[in-house]
C-alpha cells in the first residue's frame, strides 16, 4: 500500500470512484481541477491517493500498483477541513480509509494547526466508525444538509493538540 500526493492525472480515477460510491460528495470535474490550480494552493490543500493491490495474484500480473482511494482536505485559516474521502467498494475494510485519514492527520500535526472538521451522512456508518475510532467527536449535527436524498449531517472535530 502507498500514499502519495494526488496530480491533475488522478482526476479520471477520482471521478469514477467518486460517481460509484453513493455515499460520496459528488462534485464537478471543474471542482476537481480546481483542486490542483495554483490559485488554491494558498488553502494549502492537501489531495492524498492510496494505491495498492487487492491479492497476491493482482500483484504478480501487474508492475503498477492500482488506485484504490482518495483524500481531499483544505486547511483553512487554523483549520483543516476534510472535504472528500473514497474508497473503492472492492477495497473498503482494509485499512485504506484509516491510512488516508491518519495521512491527513499526520500533515495537520506538521503544520501546528488546532484541528481537523468534517461532515458526514448520518447514515453513513462505516465512516462514522472510522472517525470515531481515529479520535474524531461529535461537533454538531446539519439538518437537511445533504441532498439526493435529503439527510442530516454529523459534524465531527478532531482536536490536534491531544
Amino acid at each position: 500500500m502507498n500514499i502519495r500526493a494526488a496530480t491533475s492525472d488522478d482526476i479520471p480515477f477520482m471521478i469514477a470512484l467518486e460517481r460509484a460510491t453513493p455515499h460520496a460528495v459528488h462534485w464537478s470535474e471543474e471542482q476537481y481541477r480546481a483542486l490542483f490550480s495554483a490559485g488554491k494552493r494558498e488553502w494549502r490543500q492537501v489531495v492524498l491517493v492510496a494505491e495498492g493491490t487487492l491479492d497476491r495474484a493482482s500483484a504478480e500480473a501487474h508492475d503498477a500498483e492500482t488506485p484504490l482511494g482518495f483524500l481531499a482536505a483544505r486547511r483553512v485559516g487554523p483549520e483543516w477541513e476534510l472535504e472528500n474521502i473514497v474508497v473503492a467498494a472492492s477495497a473498503r475494510r482494509m485499512g485504506i480509509g484509516k491510512r488516508l485519514l491518519d495521512a491527513l492527520l499526520a500533515e495537520a500535526a506538521k503544520t501546528h494547526n488546532a484541528a481537523v472538521f468534517l461532515e458526514v451522512r448520518e447514515s453513513n456508518a462505516a465512516a462514522r466508525s472510522l472517525y470515531e475510532k481515529a479520535g474524531f467527536q461529535k461537533a454538531g449535527r446539519r439538518n437537511s444538509y445533504y441532498n439526493a436524498p435529503p439527510e442530516d449531517a454529523i459534524l465531527y472535530r478532531f482536536d490536534c493538540a491531544k
